[in-house]
């Protein structure tokens, strides 16, 4: 019997669309830049965002799929204007950059009822989960779930991200998990069901509304290809 449950966030546990291509986005990102002295065009903006996001990427060399912390694009972004400024300011920057990008972020149906029914259950409950902690860790306190999980990994923080193998070997080591008594609960059949078999652990693959298209089976130990999250504890309890 599984004591440890690692989730994905996105498209497992939570509902977001975010739309980075919007004009808008990037006029108000160049106004909140230009509030501080460095002063962008807004195409420029979004062509140096792109540009030192991907150089950034470039230079984590040890792993097959780098994550980079945006917090050194946002402030590299001020600082190529010859502007510098605190930390909270680019954090503030980043926040608002989601917040601007974003449509709606909210929890699935059912979502509350089965973390509480783990917990209830005396089970280990974490994170893992592709995503920049700047933006994710407080739209988890938004959403009023982080006190459920024993333990949080962002691929922002690791530097690597899934599928990559080296992160979920983060997560067993870090919080000194067995494989056999671990299972990941995603819906991405790559970055969740074949980067967690790959480091030796079952999987419950859950198509949601921004799941990858499918192109062959998913290779997961359990299946809920409705993205019904209530099916998800019966499977995983046995």
């Amino acid at each position: 019997m599984y004591q440890n449950y690692l989730f994905d966030l996105y498209g497992t546990l939570v509902d977001i669309h975010t739309d980075e291509q919007d004009q808008k986005l990037w006029e108000k990102m160049a106004f909140l830049y230009g509030y501080y002295g460095a002063m962008y065009e807004p195409q420029e903006l979004r062509k140096e965002y792109e540009r030192l996001c991907k150089k950034e990427a470039q230079e984590i060399t040890n792993v097959s799929v780098p994550e980079i912390d945006i917090i050194k694009v946002f402030r590299q972004m001020y600082e190529q204007k010859g502007v510098q400024v605190s930390l909270d300011t680019i954090v503030l920057t980043g926040q608002m950059f989601r917040i601007t990008s974003m449509e709606y972020v909210k929890l699935y149906d059912g979502v509350i009822e089965l973390l509480e029914g783990l917990k209830a259950k005396g089970k280990k409950v974490y994170l893992v989960s592709n995503a920049q902690r700047i933006f994710t860790y407080h739209e988890m306190k938004y959403l009023d779930i982080l006190k459920y999980f024993d333990g949080i990994t962002y691929s922002s923080d690791v530097a690597v991200a899934k599928p990559d193998v080296k992160i979920y070997e983060e997560v067993l080591e870090k919080y000194n998990l067995k494989k056999e008594e671990s299972i990941m609960i995603g819906n991405d059949p790559t970055a969740d069901v074949l980067g967690s078999k790959a480091a030796g652990l079952d999987s419950l693959y859950i198509h949601s509304n921004i799941s990858p298209e499918l192109t062959e089976e998913v290779q997961a130990t359990y299946l809920v290809m409705d993205g019904d999250v209530t099916k998800v504890m019966p499977l995983i309890l046995k």
